[in-house]
């Protein structure tokens, strides 16, 4: 049973703090967020997760209007709704009520399950007899857990899903092993590869450097639990067992993953979980000035050095907020002394949140963002370093120039002094004095081992009715020399609307593969829906008016046509 979570704005926490406050209005919540959540109650998620943070000075797991008003009545939710780890005693703490008082009004507000709290079971009797709550909402609560039970057949069989020798069997199968590489050759995104740096050539002498290049427990990323280190794949084996006899491949840690060696020995511990079998690491044994030497001394002697920096999987996900997302300085002091060596560097990023860049992409000459890409790691990046697979990854984020530009995203509004990304500073103008507006990698960006090149968007009407339908097509040539696959987006832009609209949005983007030389027409079908957005009366129309229709390989490098709405 699929749970939707978390329920709603968790992502949008103020200063990118977790749990922190969220502050913004319906109307932004309901354009700009909600769409998620909509789309999977539609599909028919059996259950929902509320979140910890606030919502109009009401937590979510206290918060009718979210859990009620839009999730059961204007979405029709039919499942139940649980309490995220303590979210219900958490509302203590926010100030607006004791246990017995919070309790009561996540019950009444629609949780049907508080996870961990205890506060259903230590309060709501006696709730129920100071009349707080009523018997119905009880039986309502219960009736949809019971329910859940039923679907999921536990009263037939309560132990159906308790089978540890078919989960030793299935989970690291010949068959889920495959799926898991081929969804890893999917995900990656080469940010950089200057003068076709990349793919290498399986011969020669290979370096692999950096705390994270043979960190196989790392690879499966956070929350992966059921994860086994002993089944998942470090680049250093991948790169290892690519090469085979071909050539030589040398290991060196380089630096430590933090400074801290306390920070870096919590952020070893899988969140205070205790895991059977996993041995307990020594950290920071070694001086720094000890790593660095073995680091030079293998790369010195190799023809390509591959440095795997980033992010362990617990410094990603619930509880891991950072205030400057970069690479951490041991492993910058490490990185720098790699690419003065000489020798060509391919940097190899491990994170979960986009990172702060720019030093890295104005010294180092091919960069692949690898994100955490699961037990087959290991094995998938090498397939990409060496070529056999074209990357065809494309970003679902912004990456930042730098701290002051957060947060940052591709479809933000437009002001009343707006100003070029790429422009130099300009006073009075919406811009700062210090860096220019653009990211340093636009959302949806992603490099390939061949080339793309984009016809101009040609629409099947420049006119359409409220009821009507337009057809944007745009054609795509692989102009290079490999086969590969091209993420083709749509995005729109409302011209002039009754409420402020952002600069652009991705309505739809589909995956084609293209032979080298092949040439494809890709058609994408428009309706007043696709243009519809909520006013500031929370009313989703479709405004008449102009709409430029957008098509590109990322949100920056597009072609576009004019639609008008009648």
């Amino acid at each position: 049973m699929a749970c939707v979570k978390h329920y709603a704005l968790y992502g949008a926490a103020e200063a990118g703090r977790d749990y922190n406050t969220v502050d913004m209005s319906r109307q932004r919540m309901m354009n700009e967020f909600m769409l998620p959540y909509k789309t999977a109650c539609e599909q028919g998620a059996g259950s929902f997760m509320a979140s910890f943070n606030e919502f109009e000075g009401i937590p979510a797991t206290a918060n009718k209007y979210l859990l009620d008003d839009i999730l059961r009545k204007q979405w029709g939710f039919k499942g139940f709704v649980v309490s995220d780890y303590t979210g219900v005693q958490e509302m203590v703490n926010h100030g607006i009520g004791d246990l017995l008082t919070v309790s009561a009004r996540a019950l009444d507000a629609g949780i049907d399950m508080d996870m961990v709290s205890e506060g259903f079971s230590q309060t709501l009797k006696q709730s129920l007899a100071e009349g707080k709550i009523t018997q119905a909402q009880i039986d309502k609560a219960c009736r949809r857990i019971l329910e859940a039970k039923y679907k999921l057949g536990l009263f037939s069989d309560p132990y159906r899903f308790c089978n540890e020798e078919r989960a030793s069997k299935e989970l690291f199968s010949l068959q889920n092993r495959t799926i898991a590489r081929e969804t890893a050759d999917e995900c990656q995104v080469l940010l950089k590869n200057e003068n076709n740096l990349l793919p290498l050539k399986k011969s020669g002498n290979i370096a692999v450097i950096g705390p994270l290049g043979d960190a196989a427990d790392d690879m499966p990323g956070c929350w992966s639990i059921t994860g086994k280190a002993s089944q998942s794949v470090s680049l250093y084996q991948g790169i290892k067992a690519a090469m085979g006899s071909n050539g030589s491949v040398r290991y060196a840690k380089g630096s430590d993953l933090v400074s801290d060696s306390l920070l870096e020995t919590k952020l070893n511990g899988m969140m205070g979980f205790v895991i059977p079998g996993m041995q307990a690491k020594k950290i920071h044994d070694r001086k720094p000035e000890e790593l660095l030497k073995e680091a030079l001394d293998i790369a010195t002697g190799s023809d390509i050095i591959i440095a795997a920096l980033g992010e362990n999987s617990n410094m990603n996900g619930e509880g891991a907020s950072r205030s400057v997302p970069d690479i951490p300085e041991p492993q910058k002091v490490l990185l720098k002394s790699l690419v003065a060596t000489g020798k060509p560097v391919v940097l190899v990023i491990f994170t979960g949140r986009p990172l702060i860049l720019s030093w890295e992409d104005e010294n180092v000459p091919a960069i692949l963002n690898s994100w955490f890409p699961g037990s087959e790691a290991g094995t998938s990046i090498a397939g990409i370093l060496f070529g056999d697979v074209n990357p065809s990854g494309k970003l679902t984020t912004t990456f930042p120039r730098n701290a002051g530009q957060l947060p940052l995203y591709y479809n933000h509004k437009n002001t009343g002094r707006p100003h070029g990304d790429y422009e130099k500073y300009a006073r009075f103008r919406s811009n700062y004095i210090d860096v220019i507006n653009a990211p340093l990698y636009p959302f949806g960006y992603g490099l390939s081992y061949t080339r793309f090149d984009y016809g101009d968007v040609v629409l099947s009407a420049h006119e359409m009715a409220m009821n009507g339908k337009v057809t944007a097509k745009i054609k795509v040539t692989n102009s290079g020399q490999r086969d590969g696959k091209e993420i083709v987006q749509l995005y729109i832009h409302d011209v002039y609307s009754t409420s402020t609209r952002p600069v652009k949005e991705l309505k739809a983007f589909r995956k084609v593969f293209l032979k080298a030389g092949e040439s494809r027409e890709l058609s994408f079908e428009l309706s007043a829906d696709d243009l519809k957005y909520y006013n500031h009366d929370l009313e989703f129309v479709c405004e008449p008016g102009d709409f430029e229709i957008m098509i590109g390989p990322n949100s920056r490098d597009i072609k576009k046509a004019v639609l008008t709405v009648k």
